[in-house]
Formats: C-alpha cells, structure tokens, sequence
C-alpha cells in the first residue's frame, strides 16, 4: 500500500492517510465514534489488499508499554512500519484521570465526558510525544498511528463496559445520521455505538487501567520538565503585555488577557487582571450554572431541573489561545503542555489536576486547529471555575506546564498572539441523554 503511489487509490496507504486529513473530527462531536469506523474500513481494505481475510489490526497498549513496538523502530532497510520520529516512548502523555470515578457521562459537551477528557490526555499527548507525522494531520502517514487508535478504541470499549455504562442508548436521536470517510463511503453512526454487537470485533483486553506502568510510577520519570520530585510550585508569572476587555464576537466578551505570549522549554504562568465590571456578570453566571453543574457531573436525573431560578446573560466562561504560531522546532513535536487555571502553590500538580487542569497544547492541537481553518483554540473554564472558586476575584492565573519526551526542542516552539479569558453565552455543557443500558446489548 505504501509502494502504491497513486493517491486516489484505495489501495494505497496515502488514500487512507488523505481519508482522515480530509474527514476526522477533532475537538467536535464524534471524534471516538468516527475513529472507530475508519479503523474498522482501513482493516477491511488491508485485508482486501494482503489476500488475508483474517488480518487484524494489533493494538499498543501504552499503559502497559509505553515504547513503541520494537517492529516499528528496526531502521533495517526496506522495513514499512519504521519512520523518523522525535521520540519512541510516551511516558510523558500518560494519564489516567478519563477513568476517575467522576467521569461519568460519555459524549463531548455533557460535564465530566469521557470523550472530551480522553481525547485531551492521553490521546493527544500521545501524537505531541511522538512527533513528526505523528504531530500533523498527516499522522496517518506513521502506521503507528492505526496501533495508537485502535488502543484508543480498546480504551473506549473498556470504559462503556458493562453493558454501555452511561453511553447514548444506541435508540438514541445521538446515533442519527452517518459519518463520511470519503466519497461513497460512509457508516451509519449507529453501527459505531459498540465494537462488539455492531461491528464484530472484540479485544483480547477490556479491563480499564487502572495504573501506570512502574517506568513512569517511580521517581515520577519525565512526567514534568524531566524532574524527578514531584512539583510543588506553581510556574512563575511571565512579564506579558495586558491586552483590553471587548467584545469579540455576538455572545463573547473578553474580560482580559495577556499578548505575545512565548512558549519554550520552561513553564510559564500568565497573570490576566478581568476587568472590573466583569466580576458580577461572571458569578451571576456561576451561581446560576452551580447546581446544574453538579447534578449533570453526577449523571443525576432531571439534572436540567436543579438549576436554582438564578438566571445569567453569559452561561459558560473560556480560556482562548488565539493567533498561535508554531517555530519549525516546534512544529516536529517531542513536547506538550499541560494547562491549569488558578494552580495554588506549595503542593504536587498531580495531587490537584483534577480541579485545576482545563486542556493541553502541544503541536498536534496546533495543527488540527489549523486543519480546521483556525488559529485558535479554546478551553471550556467553566467546570474548574466552580470547582476552584476561581470567580470569587478578578485575577487568574493560566499555567503552562510543559511535559518533554526523552528528546524535546529547547528555545522557542510557540507563540500565541493573545491568551485571554472569554464570557459567552454558550452553554457550558448539555444534559446527557444518556441512560446505563442493561442486558448487555453494548
């Protein structure tokens, strides 16, 4: 398939590569229920081409092992499954915070979704880590990639057992539709609801993680900055020009930020001061979306219901990156960052990820901004505004945490034009329609 170089081709390995440049969800809806039916026609295809209706795509399993395959890291002459990348194993990207027990709904937009912490850390850490085509939307293009998701799927699996745990009942107007591969090639949604009852295909492990492997367990080895204590301090505040409150779209307003802000191999914190103003907007809307909030993270009934008759013009609050920049050093990957909003200090970043941590940054989120036709990229706020009590002043603090691979490029790799945090009108998040399925039929 990779010696077939006509790109229109099926048959050729570019094709397939083109079929996600072209089509793949990122950030959006859909992103696990897509992947899962591309991986699902790559194998069909790979088996139409070898003559081996019974190949099947392995998966790497990067909790268990975090190196690369050594199959695909043998530079022998001629071996299809070697390509240049910055690093072979992704310690850094590992993370196991999409199966707390608070992560209870599935899809993107409900509070606590499985899909949205997922696809932050570890699935896009994991592309960052490794770099080169990997950090592009021509990832694809390293076969790695198929072993890389089809764990993602694996993880996916494991998470809705048993029995599609508070996944979208597959009766659900969520499964209405298809999604397009390429042209004349498309797969109802439904049929990605279950790897198992809809698609015939099961994995020889459904256990959810529940560790990290001890490489990355003992000394906490390049899990920050490459050091081996735990952090304990929040990163020092930069000197960043403040750029104004305004309007910036119907239904977004800054209320402060920071401009040409420059990402290297340190970790960096940005001080934005809201203006004044600001502040009663803001609690009004925190203190109308509060109990929402909490009865929705509990996946509790009639969570719509709970809303304690508060009402607000704004309902949700974001952290922007806007105009973002990647130096050539940059753009090959071997590099994340973490980003956390209000970090106290004194205590191990770890130990408070889970009220602090909005997102992570790193050249493949960059890239499929980019894919997309933006510059930006924007982080929900609002579940770790409630969760730290953040509204309560006018000044925030945004930390870049940066997390190296063994190989990693120092000096400048970023730049983002403004960093600033937004009001919207946008709701924060939906009321899951999802219901615990029974009788197995996930």
């Amino acid at each position: 398939m990779m010696a077939n170089t006509n790109a229109a081709d099926p048959n050729s390995w570019q094709y397939w590569t083109n079929v996600h440049a072209n089509y793949c969800p990122h950030r959006t809806p859909y992103f696990l229920a897509w992947h899962r039916g591309y991986l699902y026609y790559l194998e069909q295809q790979m088996r139409r081409v070898s003559g081996d209706p019974s190949l099947t795509l392995p998966y790497w399993d990067w909790y268990t092992n975090p190196h690369i395959p050594s199959e695909f890291t043998d530079k022998a002459t001629g071996n299809p499954l070697y390509c240049p990348r910055v690093n072979t194993n992704v310690y850094g990207a590992l993370d196991l915070s999409p199966f707390s027990s608070s992560v209870v709904n599935f899809q993107r937009g409900t509070a606590n979704s499985f899909e949205e912490a997922f696809e932050n850390a570890p699935h896009n850490p994991v592309h960052d880590i490794i770099g080169n085509s990997m950090a592009t939307m021509q990832s694809p293009r390293d076969p790695i990639f198929y072993l890389h998701h089809a764990n993602v799927d694996r993880l996916w699996h494991a998470w809705a057992l048993p029995d599609g745990r508070t996944m979208p009942a597959p009766t659900s107007s969520y499964w209405a539709g298809t999604f397009t591969y390429a042209p004349g090639l498309t797969i109802n949604k439904e049929q990605t609801y279950s790897n198992r009852s809809r698609l015939g295909y099961d994995y020889a492990n459904t256990a959810r993680p529940v560790a990290l492997p001890p490489q990355a367990q003992r000394g906490r080895i390049i899990r920050v900055q490459a050091q081996i204590p735990p952090i304990k301090t929040r990163p020092p505040v930069a000197s960043f020009a403040a750029s104004p409150a305004r309007s910036i779209a119907n239904g977004r307003r800054s209320i402060g930020g920071v401009k040409a802000v420059v990402l290297r191999e340190h970790s960096v914190s940005a001080r934005v001061v809201a203006e004044a103003s600001s502040v009663k907007p803001l609690q009004d809307m925190l203190s109308a979306t509060a109990d929402i909030y909490d009865a929705a993270a509990r996946n509790l009934p009639n969570a719509a219901s709970k809303g304690n008759g508060k009402s607000s013009q704004y309902k949700s609050i974001k952290i922007v990156l806007d105009d973002i920049s990647l130096t050539s050093a940059g753009a090959a990957g071997g590099y994340f960052y973490n980003i956390y909003l209000n970090l106290p200090d004194g205590v191990d970043i770890d130990e408070v990820r889970a009220k602090h941590f909005i997102g992570t940054l790193g050249p493949f989120e960059v890239a499929a901004a980019a894919h997309h036709g933006m510059m930006m990229i924007d982080f929900p706020a609002t579940a770790a505004m409630l969760k730290t009590g953040a509204g309560n002043g006018r000044e925030y603090a945004i930390s870049l945490v940066r997390v190296d691979g063994g190989a990693a490029p120092k000096g400048d790799v970023m730049t983002v034009g403004e960093l600033r945090v937004e009001l919207t009108t946008e709701a924060p998040f939906i009321i899951s329609p999802s219901a615990p399925q029974t009788g197995g039929a996930y």
